[in-house]
């Protein structure tokens, strides 16, 4: 046996693997994205049975064979299995797994993406927040940790910082805010209030720990829905089966 590390992380798909085992893909804040396989995960009495499940974050000890990483020891943090019985917040949980592993790399440094993850699946157990506020943020704030943040605090087409007291308006074809003078630039355009773009500018730039303490008017959670889903499918390249499940529920 090699050499083992230990990463700590976040168990982000699973699946079978021949009659007993599982392969299963974390994100860890040491080496980014990896598969490992948890061998004999499948039997009643092994002690990976628990830990080789979607949502599990905790340390994890593995050795690396010949093409791939085993897993040797589990110490779980946190399981949220309690996540089982929220429907549809299973699925909204799965959702934002499938967005980590699409933009997840091997290599490549995932703590804010961990973090990330756990607040909302706490936040997706707390039933004073809506799930589809809770939607817009993760999705908001993961293109915004990735790299892909729209323009919000400047006019897109121009440069000049926007201001809330002007009438503005939002563009998926040019990835943020344009004031009124640079309309003639795309063709998309749609208005967003005030409130709302106050709302996108705190998901992008506000402390972790405070993502998930406020709520909006119903009309103004239907626009986040708008410009964040919106800006979401423009920049990815791929229909994710959870979000397929979730639209055909809500």
């Amino acid at each position: 046996m090699s050499d083992l590390i230990t990463v700590q992380g976040v168990v982000i798909s699973a699946m079978p693997i021949g009659d007993y085992d599982k392969r299963i893909v974390l994100l860890t804040r040491e080496r980014g994205k990896i598969a490992a396989f948890a061998k004999g995960a499948r039997r009643q009495n092994s002690l990976f049975m628990a830990a080789a499940n979607p949502f599990v974050f905790g340390t994890f000890t593995l050795y690396e064979g010949r093409n791939s990483y085993n897993l040797s020891q589990v110490s779980v943090t946190h399981h949220f299995v309690e996540l089982a019985g929220e429907q549809p917040g299973i699925y909204y949980g799965y959702y934002f797994l499938e967005l980590a592993d699409y933009f997840g790399h091997e290599g490549t440094d995932e703590k804010e993406m961990m973090n990330l993850l756990y607040i909302t699946i706490k936040a997706l157990l707390n039933h004073q927040i809506d799930n589809r506020l809770v939607r817009c943020i993760f999705e908001l704030r993961t293109m915004t940790i990735q790299g892909f943040m729209p323009r919000l605090f400047h006019c897109a087409g121009c440069e000049k910082e926007v201001s809330e007291k002007e009438e503005l308006f939002f563009s998926q074809e040019a990835h943020g805010v344009l004031g009124k003078e640079c309309l003639g630039k795309v063709s998309d355009a749609r208005r967003i209030s005030a409130s709302a773009l106050y709302a996108m500018q705190y998901i992008a730039n506000a402390p972790m720990g405070k993502l998930y303490t406020f709520t909006v008017k119903e009309e103004v959670l239907y626009e986040l829905m708008h410009h964040i889903q919106g800006y979401m499918e423009r920049n990815t390249d791929k229909r994710f089966k959870s979000l397929e499940i979730l639209e055909m529920m809500c």
